[in-house]
């Protein structure tokens, strides 16, 4: 598998697979995607 391969596998899993709308006891209870935002906006 090349490294292009991986990185598609991995988006596919976490935009299609992953739960991105329920929130997570782990990271104050936000949705993933409101978190990202949350990160990005600190980094």
């Amino acid at each position: 598998m090349t490294r292009a391969e991986a990185q598609q596998e991995i988006f596919e899993y976490l935009e299609v697979f992953y739960n991105r709308q329920r929130p997570h006891s782990a990271i104050g209870y936000q949705t993933p995607g409101d978190y990202e935002k949350q990160y990005r906006k600190i980094a």
